[in-house]
């Protein structure tokens, strides 16, 4: 279901890309899925529901990509998977790795498309910022992404991909083998090595890269389904974020289907700034937005909604806007912290950073009412990886850019 924005997105919907070669990737199928799968291509229900399981837990806690390493499936029904099916993953176009540390992606699929993700270590965690769509529809003004022209829909197996291949190249699969876990031929590795899952390195994924991940709700829906899964990647609700730019209409279904922690790209208090920089306020206004966030479904205290606000040079900066902040939260009873984000600069962005005090006064304003506003420390920003940057190489211009431009010539011209 594609609820319209201020643009309305033109997507293509899919729940899997289709193959050159036929074959069908299970990379973001769930147990189901994979057994109607394993079903319509010869399997009786019994065995289909069997390997389902079995193929489930080797893609998503294991980690394989073929079928020849799932020992506990038969050696001799191994190269009939094979025939029909893959294990994909994501096709790097390139990999970047900023001075501190943080690392941007340049994803394809199948189709030809591409998008971008982004991991960012920390002392105490490490952060997988994850796209939903390639390209973006809203056309946040701050916003390089806003900039692009949207092509589509991720698929479930896309969104997936990235935090497999995240794992990949962090090597935090478990080590060792399943000996004496299934049915069959396990016993001809070797039985030395020991199955265990070692530490993650990858803890918490953010759904605030390349896209609205509610305006491709279902497919967000199922992939985040499938990371939760306990028998696969496992990670717990609570160390997930979905970011919205204020989709009203589908966050308390996200809130009861998803039930995520939820952010929320506020970025201004008024009414005529928001219009400008998040033009999706033209639809669904400040207070529409805070009644859906005061409604959020699991949003208390332990589990605050979180605002994201860009820091923009005499645009959203001043003591008024901070404490016309902190007066919506009050009114609306929030249980809510502010993540004040300094702008990060992109060729053409129509907009300075704050200054460093001008961003500390601000958060002490909300600090001193009580209400959490750390600064977040921009990170990446020599790759182009920061907040607000992530763009790939697609350079066809979007309407918002060739309005942008016009309204510079006429700026100049005047």
């Amino acid at each position: 279901m594609q609820i319209p924005g201020h643009i309305d997105p033109v997507v293509t919907p899919r729940s899997i890309t289709p193959r050159e070669d036929g074959r069908i990737d299970l990379l973001g199928l769930s147990v189901p899925q994979i057994r109607e799968c394993l079903t319509e291509a010869g399997l009786d229900e019994k065995a289909a529901k069997l390997r389902a399981k079995q193929i489930f837990h080797w893609i998503y806690h294991r980690g394989v990509t073929e079928f020849d390493a799932m020992t506990d499936i038969a050696k001799t029904q191994r190269p009939f998977l094979a025939e029909r099916f893959v294990i994909g993953r994501p096709d790097i176009v390139e990999a970047q790795v900023s001075e501190d540390g943080t690392r941007k992606w340049l994803l394809k699929s199948g189709d030809g498309h591409d998008y971008e993700m982004v991991f960012i270590p920390d002392a105490d965690r490490g952060t997988l910022c994850v796209s939903s769509q390639v390209g973006c529809t809203l056309n946040c003004r701050f916003c390089h992404t806003g900039t692009m022209r949207l092509v589509r829909n991720l698929t479930p197996g896309e969104i997936v991909g990235q935090v497999m291949l995240a794992r990949d190249a962090l090597g935090e699969w478990p080590k060792g083998n399943m000996a004496g876990f299934g049915d069959d031929e396990a016993a001809d590795e070797d039985p030395a090595a020991q199955y265990s899952s070692d530490g993650r390195i990858l803890t918490n994924i953010v759904m605030m890269g390349m896209g609205e991940p509610l305006y491709n709700f279902e497919n967000v829906r199922d992939a985040l389904g499938i990371v939760m899964d306990g028998a696969g990647l496992a990670l717990s609700k609570r160390r997930i974020t979905l970011s919205t730019s204020g989709v009203v209409p589908m966050m308390e279904k996200a809130g009861e289907e998803i039930g995520v922690n939820l952010a929320v790209s506020l970025h201004a208090v008024s009414k005529d700034i928001r219009d400008e920089i998040v033009p999706l306020n033209k639809k669904y206004g400040i207070e529409e937005l805070l009644e859906a966030c005061a409604a959020y479904p699991g949003a208390n205290n332990a589990r605050r909604i979180t605002f994201e606000y860009v820091m923009l040079k005499d645009k959203n900066d001043s003591d008024e806007d901070a404490r016309e902040l902190v007066r919506l939260i009050r009114k609306f009873k929030l249980p809510a912290k502010v993540n004040l984000i300094p702008f990060n600069p992109w060729e053409g962005a129509p907009y300075e950073c704050s200054s460093p005090d001008r961003i500390r006064a601000f958060s002490n304003i909300i600090f001193e009412a009580g209400i959490s506003a750390p600064i977040r420390t921009p990170r990446g920003r020599d790759i182009d990886a920061a907040c607000g940057q992530l763009k790939t190489a697609a350079k066809k211009p979007s309407r918002a850019e060739r309005d942008r431009l016009d309204e510079e010539k006429r700026t100049v011209l005047s």
